[in-house]
Formats: C-alpha cells, sequence, structure tokens
C-alpha cells in the first residue's frame, strides 16, 4: 500500500470516495511511511495512531451508510504545531509550552476535521515560528526531504518535509516573512500566501492590523487548491475575512498575460544559482505565449515596516511578549524581537503603517501594467541543518535571523498573494522555487497562472 501516499490528494479521495481503498487503509500507508522516513527526517511530533484510526473508521463509516465525508474525505494530514488542537499537544515548538494542551481546536483544524481530513499529530516549527529554519527544544530539527543534511526551512518546515516525503496528503501551515514559502520551495511543494482576508481568523489578538495569515501547502497546485477551498470559507467573526470561493481545480489562465521578471527584489542579494534556475521558467512564459519583460515595483520602507511591525506584534503577543513571567526561557531571537518591540514608539508604529500604506498604492500602480510577476523565493538554497541562519549572502552581512528572507518578507509588506512553484533543481539537487506573485487581492488569477506553468512544464 505504500505507493498510496505519492498519489495526488485528489485521487486518494477519489479512492476513498469510490470505495477503491478505505480510510483505514490509506491511513496505514502514511503510518508506514511515516515508520520509513520520520525516524531520519523529524518532520511529524505528537504522533498519535490512535485518534487517527478513529477519525479514519468515522470516514469508513460514513461512506459505508452513504453519507458524505467531505471534500477531504480520508486525506492523512498533521498541524503545524503553532494550530490550537484539542486532541495534539500545541507547544508552538518552545519548552516553556511542552506540556500545553488546549481546550478547544482553531477554526482551521474544525474546518478540516468537519471536511473529512484524518490528522495524526503536529508538525514540527521553529519556537512560535520565529525564523525559516525548523528547530526547538522540544523536538529537535527537522531536515530537508531531499538533503537531510540540509535545513528544512521554515517556519512550516514540518509541514512542508511531511508533504514532500508523502508522510502526509496535505498540509496547513502559516506565513508572516515566508514561512510558506520558504519550506515549500526547499521541499519541491506548492506553498501558497494568499491575500489578507482570504482565510479567517478567529483568534488573532490584533483582527486589524493582520500580516501573518495561515494557508495551504500540496505536492501540486491543485492539491493546495482542494485544501484552500475548504478554509477559505468566509466567517463573520474575522472583521476583515472576505473569504473566497476556490474551486478544488484550478482552471488554467488563458488569453495575454504580462509578466515581470524580477532577479533581485529590489537589490537583494541572491545565489547566482538561484537565480538562473528560477529564470529557467521565463522559456516556459515565453512558450505559452506570455510576455515577459525585465521589471519590479519600488520596495523601499519595505524592510523597515515589516521588521518594526513584526517586533511589535511579537512584543505585545500574550503567548511571548506579555508573559507576566518574562521571555527569558525563549530563544534568543525571541527575546531580541521582544526587546526591540518594546523599545519602539507610537510613531514607529505609525511610521509602519503609513509605509505599508506607500507600499500598497504601488503595487497597484505596478500591477497596473503587468500581470504576474515571477521572482526567487529565497536567496540562498538550503543550509546545512547545524547552521541557525546564513550570516552573509554573496559577501553580504545579514544582522539578523530574519534579514536573510526579504525576498519573501517584502512581499508581504506590499500586501501581495504570492505562491511557490517548484522550479528546479541546483547542480547539488537541492530544490529551487520560483516566486509567483499577484496583483493586490488578484488570487484566484495567480492560481490560474501558477496551473498554466505548472501544467506546461509537465507536459
Amino acid at each position: 500500500m505504500a505507493e498510496l501516499t505519492d498519489l495526488s490528494a485528489h485521487e486518494q479521495v477519489r479512492r476513498i470516495k469510490g470505495r477503491e481503498v478505505s480510510a483505514r487503509e490509506l491511513l496505514d500507508a502514511h503510518l508506514n511511511r511515516i515508520d520509513e522516513r520520520n525516524p531520519e527526517l523529524n518532520a511529524i511530533v505528537a504522533l498519535d495512531t490512535e485518534i487517527a484510526t478513529r477519525r479514519a473508521e468515522a470516514v469508513d463509516r460514513a461512506l459505508m451508510n452513504g453519507d458524505d465525508p467531505g471534500a477531504l474525505a480520508g486525506l492523512v494530514t498533521a498541524h503545524k504545531d503553532l494550530t490550537e488542537t484539542k486532541d495534539f499537544p500545541t507547544t508552538y515548538g518552545s519548552p516553556v509550552y511542552a506540556d500545553f494542551r488546549p481546550d478547544f481546536d482553531s477554526l482551521l483544524v474544525e474546518r478540516m476535521a468537519g471536511a473529512g481530513a484524518v490528522a495524526l499529530g503536529k508538525t514540527n516549527t521553529p519556537e512560535f515560528g520565529a525564523g525559516s529554519h525548523t528547530f526547538n527544544q522540544v523536538y529537535g530539527v527537522t531536515r530537508n526531504a531531499f538533503n537531510p543534511d540540509r535545513s528544512a526551512g521554515g517556519s512550516s518546515g514540518g509541514a512542508a518535509v511531511a508533504l514532500a516525503s508523502g508522510m502526509v496528503a496535505i498540509a496547513d501551515g502559516s506565513d508572516l516573512g515566508g514561512s510558506l514559502r520558504n519550506p515549500a520551495a526547499w521541499n519541491n511543494i506548492v506553498g501558497f500566501r494568499s491575500s489578507i482576508g482570504v482565510l479567517p481568523e478567529t483568534g488573532t489578538q490584533n483582527p486589524y492590523v493582520k500580516f501573518g495569515i495561515t494557508g495551504a501547502m500540496g505536492r501540486t497546485v491543485d492539491d493546495m487548491a482542494l485544501l484552500l477551498s475548504v478554509l477559505a470559507q468566509p466567517d463573520r467573526r474575522d472583521p476583515i475575512n472576505r473569504g473566497l470561493e476556490v474551486p478544488a481545480h484550478i482552471t488554467p489562465s488563458s488569453g495575454r498575460v504580462r509578466v515581470a521578471w524580477s532577479t533581485s527584489l529590489g537589490g537583494l542579494p541572491i545565489e547566482p544559482e538561484i537565480v538562473t534556475v528560477v529564470h529557467g521558467l521565463l522559456a516556459t512564459c515565453e512558450a505559452l505565449g506570455w510576455e515577459v519583460v525585465e521589471a519590479e515595483p519600488d520596495f523601499s520602507g519595505a524592510d523597515e515596516a515589516f521588521e518594526t511591525l513584526r517586533s511589535w506584534s511579537i512584543a505585545n503577543d500574550g503567548l511571548i511578549g506579555r508573559r507576566p513571567q518574562g521571555t527569558s526561557e525563549f530563544k534568543e531571537a525571541l527575546q531580541d524581537e521582544v526587546r526591540r518591540g518594546r523599545d519602539l514608539s507610537g510613531a514607529d508604529i505609525h511610521r509602519a503603517l503609513r509605509q505599508t500604506k506607500t507600499l500598497w498604492a504601488r503595487a497597484i500602480s505596478f500591477f497596473g501594467d503587468v500581470d504576474l510577476m515571477i521572482a526567487p523565493v529565497t536567496q540562498v538554497s538550503p543550509f546545512p541543518v547545524d547552521v541557525e541562519y546564513p550570516t552573509e549572502i554573496e559577501g553580504m552581512p545579514m544582522e539578523r535571523y530574519i534579514t536573510w528572507m526579504r525576498s519573501a518578507s517584502r512581499v508581504t509588506q506590499m500586501g501581495l498573494p504570492a505562491l511557490s512553484l517548484p522550479a528546479g533543481f541546483t547542480a547539488a539537487g537541492l530544490p529551487v522555487g520560483a516566486q509567483l506573485i499577484g496583483a493586490p487581492r488578484d488570487d484566484l488569477r495567480l492560481l490560474a497562472f501558477a496551473k498554466s506553468l505548472e501544467q506546461a512544464r509537465r507536459s
């Protein structure tokens, strides 16, 4: 049954609903794959086979009774360990919360369970998702699915590796400065950061000032869209949520498309081999009849705005910065973020929000002339797993643990939907992702562009 784990999520659902295979059999196939790969990769944590078995059997009973278990019927998954789950521990990757078990499920978990997904545990993450390299003191380090000596990326590193190695069929994650896009790029899967307001959030402490989002990952655009179609339904409890009707199968784009190619997203240092691999995608664009021009919006102010609002948010998070006991138990990078956030003034926050408004206006203007932008997702290839973060890129120093991911965080701050699409491999066999960036609030069209490119490259 091991081959079942390599089928697309859509095909797995088709076989479950067609009674060609039971949800229990599909679960067993994934558990076998976990036995094979997880001891080395350490992507799945808090594994609970009893809970998963009960959930799979519930899907089988529903089908036996003639009921529809939902769009995700029988699909094996595990939730990112930043996401609250009442049936599994939620540690946030922090020893401070190593024994925490919430008495509720997050909205994302509720929706996936309600659609028939079979959760079997959690996926590993850095402490509170801080950083694009997945390691923590609770569960250890997660290793790249293509080279275990290399980083899996982060902060949705466990989710990306579990998906890429066939330990789960679909995976959820979250993204502030690249946490869906970076690990997707480094593990050869699809990770999508939607526009703010597409996926509802009911647990956020700052519902009107929001840059981090939850999201979906898949081995293909359609598999990712299948999960997104479940997660993106509106919820009135989120004051800025607008929802989005996402089809489970994305229709490729048709007609004229003007593509902007950016080699450096505003002058960032990027390893030349990454630029070369992503540039190769432009030939596919031209084969589709798309026009390609070299252009990018003005990203000035994005770094200051992003890093200001990130520190402010962390310093005011009840689980981190506002703990009565203090933050000395957290890793140094988090302690530094809290210190930075506490030193900010109201004028600093106001300036960052003004800069963000300016970036939004620039994005609208830029995408008046182009339909899609393509750029690298990451500035470096997966680095050795025992390195916390790169301290320099192409001779340029990286001051902090987030500086090396500005290729993603600049797009975040501009408010644009962005997707990591597999683009190829380095000479060393490490995956490279292309960052497909859409116009403001143009999520569905971006998915159509991604489907066109994916389909053309596979034909």
